[in-house]
């Protein structure tokens, strides 16, 4: 089985963010950081090389593919923000035609800037996906 490569890492949120050098992603990570810890209650923690998430859960899939992962996360990438919550759900599909300038797949919200969006829609959005992914994941 191939081995994961998105991990709690021990690289500082801090050191990460200040190779941002475009200050209007910048603000948005430091936006975002703030949003998604006033959600879910926990503190930012890297995973793997460019995402920060918040909290983590353990999955095991019927083929046997196991492993952890952030319960909701960031990524900034060229010409985007990565969001990670659960943004193909049934009830999240309202969430989204509320959300502002976006583009959305299964388990991401691609967005240019924290302005482009509607936060307290945002809001809502993380806190169903972490339900969510506790409610598939319970932890034992």
């Amino acid at each position: 089985m191939a081995k994961l490569k998105t991990k709690e890492t021990e690289v500082s949120v801090e050191s990460f963010l200040n190779k941002i050098d475009n200050e209007e992603v910048h603000d948005s990570c430091k936006g975002l950081i703030n949003i998604m810890k006033k959600v879910t209650g926990e503190k930012p923690k890297m995973w793997g090389p460019s995402i920060i998430g918040f909290g983590s859960y353990h999955y095991k899939y019927e083929s046997g593919h196991e492993g952890d992962m952030c319960l909701v996360g960031f990524s900034p990438r060229a010409g985007k923000i990565s969001l990670y919550v659960k943004a193909g759900s049934e009830k999240a599909r309202p969430f989204l035609e509320k959300l502002g300038r976006h583009k959305a797949s299964t388990g991401c919200i691609y967005i240019k800037k924290l302005e482009d969006i509607n936060v307290p829609v945002l809001e809502k959005m993380i806190a169903l996906s972490v339900k969510e992914l506790k409610k598939m994941y319970p932890v034992k």
